[in-house]
């Protein structure tokens, strides 16, 4: 009976916060929030947002951080308006940090939704596929996530959910995610703080950018493969 009750609690709270994200969802969908996560609007706005800041500082930062967090941590659209408004209204530097803690947290948040939510079901269904991904994991660790977070083609938004479904602890995914994603953070920053200069959001990353992304994320797995076989040779000839 104790199990059962226990089952029935733990069922009701994960209904329960899935209901609660389908209403901020439904609301996002009903007020039409969409509307104001698009290049034409902010650039339209950019000088209120900057006219606010100046006079608000903290609330603006904080405000800003709820908001990314939030969308971030439900995966709604709009990541890459965000970060170009961060850009365009906080600077580089500034925007940069705010944006860094901002994803890294609301990424976390998704994973860890992700797995409290769906793991057990996913388990149940796919758990021989879900093993392979866990062997994946346990022999590239953080190196396999990394790798993930530093090319741009893969949707941030499914990295956070697929990795709900791993063994990977949450302080380890956090780290990674903030480090792995830095450098295209960066990049989105530094042309939401050129805003006026920007035309479509395609223009950003070229794919020389994209490729030297892909190479920076490859290399710390190549290199861990390259130690793993060159350090039983150099054993075995001592």
């Amino acid at each position: 009976m104790r199990f059962n009750g226990f089952m029935s609690k733990n069922m009701m709270k994960k209904i329960s916060i899935l209901i609660a994200i389908l209403l901020v969802v439904f609301a996002f969908k009903l007020f039409n929030l969409g509307q104001y996560l698009n290049l034409t609007y902010l650039k339209e706005s950019q000088d209120a947002f900057g006219a606010f800041y100046n006079e608000h500082k903290v609330i603006t930062i904080v405000s800003y951080m709820l908001i990314y967090i939030t969308a971030t941590a439900l995966s709604l659209p709009g990541a890459v308006i965000l970060t170009l408004a961060g850009g365009a209204i906080f600077g580089l530097v500034s925007g940069s940090i705010i944006i860094s803690f901002s994803s890294s947290i609301g990424a976390t948040l998704a994973c860890a939704v992700s797995r409290y939510l769906l793991r057990d079901w996913v388990q149940n269904k796919f758990g021989d596929k879900l093993q392979k991904i866990n062997t994946g994991m346990e022999q590239e660790g953080g190196f396999y996530l990394f790798t993930l977070r530093l090319v741009p083609v893969f949707p941030f938004f499914i990295i956070n959910l697929v990795m709900g479904l791993t063994t990977i602890r949450l302080k380890t995914f956090y780290w990674v995610s903030q480090l792995g994603m830095l450098p295209a953070t960066i990049v989105y920053v530094n042309a939401g703080k050129e805003l006026g200069k920007i035309n479509s959001l395609s223009g950003i990353l070229s794919p020389g950018l994209i490729i030297s992304f892909v190479l920076l994320g490859v290399f710390p797995i190549i290199a861990k493969k390259i130690i793993a076989k060159v350090r039983p040779v150099k054993t075995t000839h001592e």
